[in-house]
């Protein structure tokens, strides 16, 4: 775990040694700000509702902007035998890049934390709601970064790897929804509504911590970090 940290370690640096992470933050804050007052003054209520509800889609396309780089730019330079020709495993390079990522997501939803404040001096809003959607925001984040990382690992070019992950990450917010399911047979409703990213985010938004929508993220970073670790393993051999 100590090398997977080291690593983590490493790649933060080279993000805010770069323009990207400043770039991703601003660009973030800016547009997650802009909509959120849009709309709150419209309300009359001071509240967070509009910041969550917009949060998860604006981490559908924010998101692999992140992670697209993580492999693919590796991949392309050829810096990816490099990095293997360290006393590493796998597995901690996968879980030091993606830690890497998941730490500046983080840092960019701290910096957030100002608008709850605002509204707090404008109004009483419910801080256990508050507190369950930054969970529900960091879990779903956690887990769209983990498929951003899968799909930075089987690429050499990074806009490749930000379109597939957006429709991937795309496909799976909608999974749920009416529009899709209307295609489905029945058999399958429970599964797309099990799939699905945003209906797993909803409940946290409701302010409700179900363990099943903790599991459920959990796994699906789990086995996003298992494929990545495969995939960069066959690289390797190769």
């Amino acid at each position: 775990m100590r090398k997977a940290l080291n690593i983590s370690r490493k790649e933060l640096k080279v993000y805010f040694e770069s323009p990207i992470a400043y770039i991703f933050i601003t660009a973030f804050l800016v547009v997650s700000t802009w909509l959120f007052f849009r709309t709150f003054f419209l309300m009359n209520e001071a509240t967070m509702r509009g910041f969550f509800v917009i949060v998860p889609w604006i981490t559908l396309f924010f998101v692999p902007a992140i992670t697209m780089r993580l492999w693919a730019e590796e991949r392309k330079a050829g810096t990816n035998e490099l990095l293997f020709s360290l006393p590493v495993e796998e597995w901690q390079v996968v879980l030091g890049k993606y830690l890497a990522a998941l730490a500046v997501y983080a840092i960019t939803i701290a910096l957030t934390l100002p608008l709850a404040v605002t509204v707090g001096l404008l109004g009483q809003p419910e801080w256990g709601v508050v507190f369950a959607n930054y969970l529900g925001t960091l879990l779903l984040s956690s887990a769209v970064l983990s498929i951003g990382t899968f799909v930075s690992s089987m690429t050499k070019n990074q806009i490749v790897a930000f379109i597939i992950g957006v429709i991937i990450v795309a496909g799976l917010m909608i999974a749920g929804e009416p529009i899709v399911t209307l295609f489905l047979p029945t058999a399958f409703y429970p599964l797309a509504e099990y799939l699905s990213l945003s209906n797993h985010f909803s409940g946290l938004a409701r302010g409700v911590i179900d363990t099943r929508d903790v599991i459920y993220y959990a796994l699906v970073v789990f086995l996003c970090q298992y494929l990545t670790v495969k995939v960069v393993r066959g690289t390797k051999v190769k």
